[in-house]
């Protein structure tokens, strides 16, 4: 063996060992590098329904989050653009309407403010987390697609359609940086609504029915959740696709959901043949 091969299989050794423990994200590699790391290599993981509640199945979903036991959504499509709040699986018990020509997409709560997404007028509009009504708007460049927060580092995080996920100040909107998501080294385009959990951020892919588990600090899928069969052939031929996710307060239970979906669905994810 050359001593670059011997170099090789220690460096792969040791990542096989870090990722040994229940403590640790296993995490497997193809034996490539890229940027002077491994290439991860997603697990396959799918999703455990634990309940069922009703949902508005006029509702164009674009942005769901659970803060402190209370539902916010934020919903598309010019004229019936909206956000609202209320109790998960009741009625909202505060809704407020975008004007035209705005497109409603992703939402995230920070602190005492809600922002929210437009689709192509490049504009987030911040709202009171309490009463929904609008304080301001600030501008930023291209679409707006999905939205969370970190707590942590204290950042927004933005998708728009592409690959890239953009980091945001909370306060003022301004760029703090950006990252690609990549999955086996290749970029995944087409990320929509976002949810951020810890140092790990969740996200729809638009036209399939998978959520992706990220590592924001490198853009690695490290899973890939299969969320299909969710809804009834009849039910999924009169809805669109699968577009939401919301973590609840009980550890590792998300609500997830999807654009004209008549459910919404308390789940687990989980490893695939579990």
């Amino acid at each position: 063996m050359t001593r670059v091969g011997a170099t090789v299989l220690a460096v792969l050794t040791a990542v096989g060992a870090c990722a040994g423990g229940p403590s640790q994200e296993p995490r497997s590699t193809s034996g490539q590098f890229e940027d002077g790391g491994p290439i991860v290599v997603p697990e396959e993981w799918t999703v455990e329904v634990l309940d069922v509640s009703p949902h508005d199945p006029e509702a164009f979903t674009q942005g769901l989050e659970v803060v402190d036991g209370t539902l916010y959504e934020g919903t598309g499509l010019v004229g019936e653009s909206t956000v609202r709040k209320g109790p998960v699986g009741g009625e909202p018990t505060v809704t407020v309407s975008l004007p035209e020509p705005l497109f409603g997409e992703g939402i995230t709560v920070v602190g005492s403010r809600l922002w929210q997404l437009t689709w192509r007028s490049g504009v987030a509009v911040e709202r009171d987390v309490d009463t929904l009504e609008e304080r301001r708007r600030v501008r930023y460049d291209g679409e707006g697609w999905g939205l969370c927060h970190q707590e942590g580092p204290d950042r927004l995080v933005m998708s728009d359609g592409t690959a890239t996920l953009t980091f945001r100040d909370p306060d003022d909107f301004s760029v703090l940086g950006t990252v690609e998501v990549t999955d086996s080294g290749n970029p995944v385009a087409e990320l929509n609504e976002l949810e951020c959990v810890g140092d790990t951020v969740y996200a729809n892919v638009w036209h399939t029915d998978h959520i992706l588990r990220i590592d924001p600090a490198t853009g690695a899928v490290t899973a890939r959740i299969d969320a299909s069969g969710l809804l009834t052939p009849q039910e999924a031929a009169e809805a669109d696709v699968l577009n939401g996710i919301a973590a609840l307060d009980e550890p590792d239970h998300f609500l997830v959901t999807g654009k004209l979906w008549p459910k919404m669905f308390t789940v687990r994810f989980v490893p695939t043949g579990r």
